[in-house]
C-alpha cells in the first residue's frame, strides 16, 4: 500500500529513554516576520520578550542548530492557549505571540521525507539528514518542514539522525515515508553560540 502524503512537520512521540512524550513543553516568544506553524523547527534568537523571562525564537532553516518544535501558541505566557483566537492553529507574519516548543533534546520525533530526487532506504538508518523547509498551511496549521532526503551524510553531522522507519501499519520505505528522528544539532546539545 502506497503512504499518503500528510507532512506536517516534527510529531514528537516518545523520549530516547522509550517512554511515551509526556506532553511536556516550554513556553517562548516570537515577534519577528516569520509564519510558525504547528510542527515546525525553530531556533533562538539571543533576545526575549520585554519581560526577558521567554527566550525569543524564529523558524529554523535548513541547516545549523535547532531548538524545539512547536506544539502550540497562545495570546499570554502563562496558559497553553490563545484567549484572542481559541481555534488559532499557526502564527502569521504580522503576529507577536508565545509559542509552545518542544525543547528537550531527548525527545524522538515522527517527520516525513520530501522525496526531492529519490527516497530513503533501509541503508540510510542511522544517518543524518537535514531539513527542508516550506511554508505551512493556513488552514490546517500544519508545517510544510520535511526531512531532505537529499542532504543525506554518513560522516558529518546534520540537523537529524534516522533511527528507522515509523513504526505504523500505514507507512513504509518509498515516497512520503515517515521516520522516526532525533535531532541531533540540538541547542541544549551545542556548546557554543545561540544558534
Amino acid at each position: 500500500m502506497a503512504n499518503t502524503d500528510r507532512g506536517g512537520g516534527f510529531r514528537p512521540v516518545r523520549h530516547l529513554n522509550g517512554m511515551p512524550w509526556n506532553g511536556k513543553a516550554t513556553m517562548y516568544y516570537t515577534s519577528d516576520a516569520n509564519a510558525l506553524f504547528m510542527g515546525d523547527a525553530v531556533v533562538s534568537t539571543g533576545t526575549a520578550d520585554t519581560s526577558g523571562k521567554y527566550a525569543s525564537v524564529t523558524q529554523a532553516s535548513a541547516g545549523g542548530n535547532i531548538r524545539g518544535v512547536v506544539v502550540g501558541f497562545s495570546d499570554q505566557p502563562y496558559i497553553a492557549a490563545d484567549t484572542s483566537d481559541k481555534n488559532r492553529n499557526y502564527k502569521a507574519a504580522t503576529d507577536d505571540l508565545y509559542v509552545l516548543v518542544v525543547d528537550d533534546p531527548d525527545v524522538i520525533f515522527e517527520i516525513q521525507e520530501d522525496n526531492a530526487i529519490s527516497s530513503l532506504d533501509a541503508d540510510d538508518v542511522g544517518i543524518c539528514c537535514d531539513i527542508a523547509v516550506g511554508s505551512g498551511n493556513t488552514s490546517s496549521g500544519a508545517s510544510a518542514t520535511k526531512l531532505d532526503s537529499s542532504t543525506t551524510h554518513t560522516t558529518t553531522a546534520a540537523q537529524c539522525k534516522l533511527l528507522g522507519v515509523s513504526n505504523k501499519e500505514d507507512n513504509a520505505l518509498g515516497d512520503y515515508c515517515k521516520w522516526d528522528v532525533l535531532i541531533i544539532e540540538h541547542e541544549m546539545r551545542s556548546s557554543t553560540g545561540v544558534a
